[in-house]
């Protein structure tokens, strides 16, 4: 049996699986001149312009064909769909430090446990929260600040005139999936596009509604945070409209097949030019609560690169902070939360973090849409 193999090399590059995509073209380049870098994807010939420009290399790496895939490297950020943890199980049996941001909640979940039945030698860092684990490192900078945490509610402004890959809309094939979250420290089912309400993401206000994120399983894990909600919404608020009311007729639930995937997908892949990723996390603690506005003029796929960059540094010890651990780790683990706005200011994502006032910080003062 043919078996991928990647071997450690502590001066070797870092592979980017699937880093000449939108996410992983913006992540190149944010680490130009820190590290040696080695493209890999199925289609290798796409990255040639970028590694002239980055004096880089790209091979072919194609996840579902049988092939092996063989290298040395320093680290690896997997930036595709992972469907087959074949990216992961290569890493954890090379003893490579590992960072991972494409990740869906149940994809997440799997990987957790494959991690830690492997006994890894390295630090994996699963950083598939939102924005490339953004949101999850807010939340730990707000948490310390407050001392303890009760919930983390974040509002998700989706721009549809924003440049995306074609994986920026997978959650679109969860859309007909109950997910399970933590409300009052208890489980709860709850049925995407529920839920809905408005509320004002920087200068706009956002119709947004229940959405399938994974930082909903690892806050209360990581932060013990009793109830932890995500909710997203488009730029244009007649399309979440839209899209609420499809979700109330079932057509998510009955059109999960991959025959209709295409038409998932038209809902909402329509790539523009650019547009400003925007995010609202408020997180509440017994002593009052912190809300943060969070935003990258340049985009979400900016935005979701410098998360992978901070997540790249952190299992390389490259961030100012101790050395990261081998063995499974999330973004919120950061032994230094206090460092997280600083560094994403730094990466040019603009933090606005301000008191909650006791009405907003109460869920029923949020105005149901």
């Amino acid at each position: 049996m043919n078996i991928d193999q990647l071997v450690h090399d502590p001066e070797g590059p870092i592979l980017l699986v699937g880093g000449y995509g939108t996410v992983g073209a913006e992540l190149a380049r944010a680490a130009r001149g820190r590290w040696p870098l080695l493209f890999a994807g199925r289609s290798p010939g796409k990255a040639a312009e970028l590694c002239r420009e980055l004096s880089a290399e790209a091979r072919r790496w194609d996840l579902s064909a049988p092939e092996p895939f063989h290298a040395s490297v320093r680290a690896v950020v997997s930036l595709v769909n992972d469907p087959d943890d074949r990216v992961l199980r290569a890493a954890l049996g090379g003893g490579i430090p590992y960072v991972d941001v494409t990740r869906w909640t149940a994809r997440m979940q799997r990987a957790v446990a494959l991690v830690s039945l492997g006994s890894p030698t390295a630090p994996t860092l699963l950083s598939s929260g939102w924005m490339g684990g953004v949101v999850p490192l807010v939340a730990a900078a707000l948490a310390e600040r407050l001392g303890s945490v009760e919930s983390v509610d974040t509002a998700i402004r989706y721009d549809l005139a924003d440049r995306a890959g074609a994986d920026s809309v997978e959650f679109m094939d969860r859309l007909g999936v109950d997910f399970e979250v933590l409300e009052g420290g208890r489980g709860k089912m709850v049925s995407p596009l529920t839920s809905a309400r408005t509320l004002a993401i920087g200068q706009d206000r956002t119709r947004v509604a229940r959405i399938d994120t994974p930082e909903q399983f690892t806050l209360p894990l990581t932060l013990g945070a009793r109830t932890v909600t995500t909710r997203i919404g488009f730029s244009s608020n007649s399309s979440t409209s839209t899209l609420i009311a499809l979700g109330r007729t079932g057509f998510f639930r009955h059109a999960r097949g991959d025959c209709w995937r295409p038409v998932r997908r038209r809902l909402l892949y329509s790539p523009g030019e650019g547009g400003t990723a925007a995010v609202r996390i408020e997180v509440r603690g017994p002593g009052g609560s912190l809300t943060a506005t969070v935003t990258d003029p340049r985009g979400q796929a900016h935005m979701t690169a410098v998360g992978g960059l901070l997540g790249l540094r952190r299992v390389l010890g490259d961030d100012g902070a101790p050395a990261a651990r081998a063995g499974l780790a999330f973004p919120e683990s950061h032994p230094l939360p206090a460092t997280v706005l600083p560094a994403l200011e730094a990466a040019g994502v603009l933090i606005d973090v301000v008191p909650s006032s006791p009405a907003s910080s109460a869920p029923s003062s949020v105005a149901a849409a």
